[in-house]
């Protein structure tokens, strides 16, 4: 178990969404604003997102310092390359002290890689953690999008935060009803309407584990496991798991395959945890169906730690489990979120109580 404080390191948000659905024009309504001052937007191309009405201090080969305190790199080589050298340079004072990172991807990218990234390498996990998701919905193409193309459901399915771009150019009716499949899709992600990009940048950033408002770890904000049940409370108090929410893989009304394959809900245990079985049933989990665990946050009742402890898994790779200070509140249930693909809630709870069920005898 770590408890590295995941604070000091450098918070990326990453900005995914499908193809003409406007991450550029949202990039650039937010660079200008004071929230995004000392932050490093890392993109494919400088000129997707017209830095032309944006003065530029000074520039590199690969590296533009805007008059806003942002800091426009491009990708060079792979991200990892690309991230690795932002900390090195930040650290030896050649480009300014940037405090956030924001990395746009490309409109057709399954996000999972870059969340990969930010577990996987051993320098950038150690200088980076990921804030949140930020997905971007085209009002007027999303339902085609998601009927089509699965990377479009999946970028929606594990985001922390969804904006319905170009609400204004759809009747009302397509907008509600695209709303309603993102709520199916994702309980937990608010969906904000938006036109022309604009939103205040505050309402996307720290959307993460820490909540540097606060200065503390704010496991509930993080979690929103209650948008996944209807009953808030909904765990027994004999140690049986839960799933709670949306399992659209066992919904016979939905006739859309792709949004079936999607699975959102949550799981309740209201008994401590054996660390070591849990990770156990982690791996177990990892080697059947790593690659359908699109995402899993949790927080831990773990026998024998007075605090708790927060995971995070994007498919086969987690985060370095964090020992949080204290628990938020007097309820000590373990809790764990998932999204899926392809995996029924009850296979998962199935599992979990094979697992974890008391032995009879």
């Amino acid at each position: 178990m770590s408890d590295a404080p995941s604070t000091e390191r450098i918070p990326v948000s990453v900005i995914t969404g499908f193809l003409g659905s406007g991450k550029t024009t949202l990039l650039k309504h937010l660079l200008p604003q004071p929230a995004m001052a000392d932050t490093a937007v890392v993109i494919n191309e400088f000129g997707e997102i017209g830095l032309d009405h944006l003065l530029v201090e000074n520039s590199s080969d690969d590296t533009v310092v805007l008059s806003s305190g942002c800091l426009c790199c491009t990708i060079r080589g792979d991200l990892v390359d690309t991230l690795r050298s932002l900390f090195l340079r930040r650290r030896k004072g050649a480009i300014p002290q940037f405090k956030r990172v924001v990395i746009e991807t490309t409109g057709l990218a399954d996000p999972a890689p870059v969340l990969h990234t930010l577990m996987q390498d051993p320098l950038v996990s150690e200088c980076y953690r990921l804030d949140g998701v930020i997905t971007t919905v085209d009002a007027v193409n999303g339902m085609d999008q998601l009927d089509k193309q699965m990377e479009s459901v999946k970028q929606a399915a594990v985001a922390d935060r969804l904006l319905l771009t170009k609400s204004d150019l759809a009747p009302g009716a397509k907008v509600e009803a695209l709303q309603e499949r993102l709520r199916k899709l994702n309980p937990a992600a608010p969906i904000r309407p938006i036109q022309d990009g604009r939103i205040d940048a505050a309402e996307l950033l720290n959307a993460g584990l820490y909540n540097p408002e606060t200065k503390s770890l704010d496991v509930r904000r993080w979690l929103k496991a209650e948008a996944y049940s209807e009953d808030h409370h909904g765990h027994d108090h004999h140690g049986h798991a839960h799933g709670h929410g949306h399992d659209h893989g066992q919904d016979p009304h939905d006739v859309n395959r792709h949004d079936s394959r999607i699975a959102a809900f949550a799981l309740d245990w209201d008994q401590p945890l054996d660390w070591s079985v849990f990770v156990e049933w982690i791996e177990m989990l990892i080697t059947g169906h790593g690659e359908n665990l699109l995402r899993l946050k949790g927080i831990l009742n773990v026998a024998g730690e007075d605090s708790p402890i927060a995971i995070h898994g994007v498919q086969h790779l987690f985060h370095p489990p964090i020992a949080l200070p204290a628990w938020p509140d007097s309820d000590r249930h373990s809790r764990i979120v998932f999204i899926t693909r392809d995996i029924a809630r009850g296979t998962i709870e199935t599992s979990f109580k094979s697992f974890f069920a008391p032995k009879a005898g």
